[in-house]
């Protein structure tokens, strides 16, 4: 009986262990992988570091003051917005992750919460 009881707790441990490997290890990589592939197919459009290494660049290789003050104007706010663009996206999808990573702990909240146990303590 001694050691069907340790088979049985090792089990528990085991599942429970490869759950949480699996939720949070796993699913953070898979969905960073993600979130990086399609911050590399947002800066196809932005081009943030190509913006940047020209931006005193003449605009169009128009080298009259014209083409200085419009390619630093454009090339600056683009790199602006792209910026603004990246953080608003990142603070989503880590926002997103977040909430992915706090749905076993509010399981767990609920089912302790309607448990006979949680009423008698007075914690209801």
């Amino acid at each position: 009986m001694g050691a069907f009881l340790v088979f049985l707790i090792d089990r528990f441990v085991f599942r429970i262990s490869n759950f949480l490997r699996h939720w949070y290890v796993i699913s953070f990589q898979i969905y960073a992988n993600y979130i990086i592939s399609i911050l590399e197919q947002m800066d196809r459009f932005f081009a943030l570091k190509i913006s940047y290494k020209y931006l005193f660049s003449p605009l169009y290789g128009d080298r009259s003051i014209l083409g200085y003050f419009f390619g630093f104007i454009f090339r600056l706010a683009r790199i602006f917005s792209g910026g603004v663009f990246y953080v608003i996206f990142t603070a989503a999808a880590a926002a997103l992750f977040l909430v992915w990573a706090a749905v076993p702990l509010f399981i767990i909240y609920k089912i302790v919460e309607y448990s006979p146990a949680f009423g008698l303590l007075g914690l209801k």
